[in-house]
């Protein structure tokens, strides 16, 4: 994969103020810390930032960041913040790796295949866990650790401890922790058949019934009354 490097600028200010007028020059704030490296404050371009994010190892990328006065410092995006309607990117925190010490990051879990169970018997399959947390040197950090479930029949399941991942590569969560499982189709929820009712307990809707006649009697009388009135006149 080529090598990326990003530039950045001290940024002088700080503040909610700086920071949206930073935005609105084409910039977004940043922080970098880690290894080597004290806080300091930098303005790099979202575009460059937003593009690694959308590679496939997205978070986990290690680049080049330019920062004045020192040299070239390789990095990975620690966290960052988007604008929850737009999405766009609003501030990012990068942090100093050494290449030479071990990291742990968050790594993506791919499920390969349509499971036996799924496809033959109705199973529905369940991804437990989407990210795993692994420990390696920084130049190791796989894009993924793949999962293949062809071969899972219903009642199935894997653990971490079943996983093929390189040597190089440490899962930290608990080896017995599944990952993925193919269960049995959840039973549809069918309404229960209304039992009969008592005819004691009928009694609420002969008595609505009941208001229902006397009303159309009643009804009927001023109906009657009307008219009488009309012959009488």
């Amino acid at each position: 994969m080529e090598q990326i490097t990003v530039q950045s600028s001290v940024r002088e200010q700080k503040g909610k103020g700086p920071n949206r007028r930073l935005r609105v020059a084409g910039k977004i704030p940043a922080v970098l810390y880690g290894h080597k490296s004290q806080n300091m404050a930098l303005e790099v371009d979202p575009k460059e930032i937003f593009k690694i994010l959308q590679s496939d190892t997205g978070e986990n990328t290690i680049f080049l960041l330019e920062v004045p006065g020192k040299e070239k410092i390789n990095v990975l995006i620690k966290e960052y913040q988007l604008e929850p309607v737009s999405h766009r990117l609003l501030h990012a925190d990068f942090y100093e790796v050494a290449m030479d010490e071990l990291l742990e990051v968050d790594v993506p879990l791919e499920v390969i295949g349509e499971a036996y169970g799924v496809k033959t018997e109705g199973g529905l399959l369940d991804i437990v866990h989407r990210e795993l947390r692994v420990e390696c040197l920084p130049a190791d950090i796989p894009e993924n650790i793949e999962v293949d479930v062809t071969e899972m029949k219903i009642g199935d399941q894997v653990r971490i401890k079943d996983l093929k991942v390189s040597e190089k590569i440490k899962i930290l969560d608990d080896p017995e922790t599944v990952v993925v499982a193919v269960e049995h189709p959840r039973a549809e929820e069918l309404p229960t058949a209304a039992a009969p009712v008592p005819e004691a307990e009928q009694e609420p809707e002969v008595i609505k019934k009941g208001k229902a006649v006397e009303a159309e009697e009643g009804e009927e009388e001023e109906e009657g009354k009307g008219k009488k009135e009309k012959r009488e006149s």
